[in-house]
């Protein structure tokens, strides 16, 4: 497919998407018909739900997860996937045993497809503006660190004031959610500064880190040289948290590669390895002063010293709903100082 062929492609099925979505507003449907809704142009027949589930099979590294995620069975999953294929004329996936790699079509249509989806909320969202939905829904991409600190507080203010809005929550390691925000999923990520391109941020809170030790580990200091502890094993969160990334420049700009003992997602298992004495881990001060354990004592990180600079994130360009506006209208109200 030439590139501009598929650029007439992209913008068919919007036009169609617009036609389908007034046609389908006027005589009273509801907006979620718009997803199943056939198009069709340039001899290429596509549902956009087909092209959900084939953009959830490569980010989910497989059929059976991606099952989860968009609530049907693997072989629903599977059946839509070949359907894809049969349409285009051209394998997408190189299936690897339980895994599933893209080929040079599948890479295309993944990128393309982002941004058909993307376009689609987008359309959605400019016609519930002007219907004048009296319901709307907001969807939020949050890390599962520090969310109950800094956006908990806010939720409930959000859903006080507007409460016939749906809150819909994402929750994962913030490289993860800036994929998801990128392939418009959701309206906005929590994530940290600097953020990948095409993003807009409102700064949220700049946070130094602290590392957790064994109790009897320096036990007269409050803070430790980041070289100090490059004899240490490390535990790390897994590789799409951010913090993780962050600890390990921060180790390399001071001379050193860390020695990796293990990695989780689990904050709890984490705060359980460390007074076990299976190494050193690292949190955000705000989460460390919360999660104490009896076993370990949380030092500040200083010379250089680390921070997480947290800032909520949104599409460039892209069109926010009212429902997303006034979101972004109260985390401005709350950190516009930070």
């Amino acid at each position: 497919m030439t590139r501009r062929a598929s650029i007439l492609n992209l913008a068919c099925l919007l036009l169609a998407a617009v036609s389908i979505a007034i046609n389908l507003g006027a005589a009273g449907h509801s907006k979620n018909e718009l997803i199943d809704y056939s198009l069709f142009c340039y001899g290429i027949h596509m549902e956009l739900r087909t092209l959900r589930v084939f953009v959830e099979v490569v980010r989910q590294g497989g059929f059976s997860r991606a099952a989860k995620t968009v609530s049907a069975t693997q072989s629903t999953v599977s059946k839509a996937v070949k359907q894809l294929e049969d349409e285009i004329g051209v394998p997408l996936l190189n299936r690897i045993g339980h895994r599933s790699k893209l080929t040079a079509a599948g890479e295309i249509v993944y990128q393309r497809a982002q941004r058909i989806l993307a376009e689609r909320d987008d359309l959605m969202s400019e016609l519930d503006e002007v219907r004048g939905l009296k319901r709307g829904l907001l969807r939020l991409g949050l890390p599962l660190m520090v969310s109950s600190t800094l956006f908990a507080p806010l939720l409930a203010i959000y859903r006080k004031r507007y409460p016939g809005v749906e809150i819909r929550l994402v929750e994962n390691g913030i490289d993860r959610l800036e994929e998801i925000l990128a392939a418009g999923d959701i309206d906005f990520a929590a994530s940290i500064i600097p953020v990948a391109e095409g993003l807009e941020w409102q700064s949220v809170k700049l946070d130094p880190l602290m590392v957790l030790v064994p109790r009897e580990f320096a036990a007269r200091k409050k803070s430790i040289d980041l070289t100090d502890l490059k004899q240490m094993p490390f535990i790390l969160f897994e590789s799409g948290f951010a913090i993780s990334r962050i600890v390990v420049d921060a180790c390399r700009r001071a001379g050193f590669e860390p020695t990796v003992a293990t990695r989780s997602s689990q904050l709890d298992l984490i705060l359980e390895l460390v007074p076990a004495g299976i190494g050193i881990a690292f949190l955000p001060k705000m989460v460390a002063e919360q999660w104490r354990h009896p076993g370990s004592r949380s030092l500040l990180i200083v010379n250089p010293k680390v921070e997480m600079h947290i800032a909520m994130t949104w599409r460039r360009g892209a069109l926010l709903s009212h429902a997303a506006k006034v979101w972004l209208t109260l985390v401005r109200e709350k950190y516009s100082g930070a």
